[in-house]
């Protein structure tokens, strides 16, 4: 039995998506810290960025790291990473719904990649024991949490940063156009996966 959950029955390749092999075997292990706890069950349900919720969630760490909080209260923003458990894992080549050319996993926030960690800058707004409540994310409840590392506005933040594809994609006129009925339409986004 193939130890890797790729998860290729929840949701389906698109046209033009290209998936890989996984390797049989882990490289390293790692431990979960903790849960975020969030209002959304369903994948098409989530913000599809997560600066784009501010909606307040609950980051419950594990008491076991009670005292690896201390002083994370004094910080205004914290970087989170966590792991898309229920995301598939073998896609090496995505086309996102809004676009009409595939590109690269690794070239794509999408959850969908080899190993599905994800990262949301989020605010926080208060700690109550080993519990954090924060804004700005955008995963599925119960999702498992492997860090919290400070926010440094000083260092973190590349205000020159760019994503060619992203940034030019108005130009593309390959893509398609957006229908009054499409999840897409509200925000100008698809609700799942870049």
């Amino acid at each position: 039995m193939n130890p890797h959950p790729k998860s290729t029955d929840l949701y389906g390749v698109r046209e033009g998506e290209i998936t890989v092999e996984l390797p049989s075997s882990f490289d390293a292990g790692i431990y979960f810290i903790g849960r975020i706890r969030t209002p959304w069950t369903r994948r098409e349900d989530c913000p599809k960025n997560a600066g784009e919720s501010d909606t307040i969630c609950r980051v419950e760490v594990d008491p076991l790291y009670a005292k690896a909080l201390d002083k994370v209260e004094t910080c205004t923003n914290l970087i989170l990473l966590y792991w898309m458990d229920r995301a598939r894992r073998d896609l090496i080549i995505q086309r996102p719904r809004h676009y009409a050319e595939g590109r690269g996993t690794f070239a794509l926030r999408s959850p969908v990649r080899p190993n599905p960690i994800a990262l949301s800058v989020v605010k926080l707004d208060k700690v109550e024991g080993t519990t954090l409540f924060v804004r700005n994310i955008d995963c599925l409840d119960n999702t498992p949490l492997l860090d919290i590392k400070p926010y440094f506005a000083s260092v973190d933040a590349k205000p020159d940063a760019a994503v060619g594809w992203h940034r030019d994609h108005d130009q593309d006129s390959t893509a398609r156009p957006r229908e009054s009925g499409d999840p897409e339409s509200k925000t100008g986004l698809p609700p799942s996966r870049e």
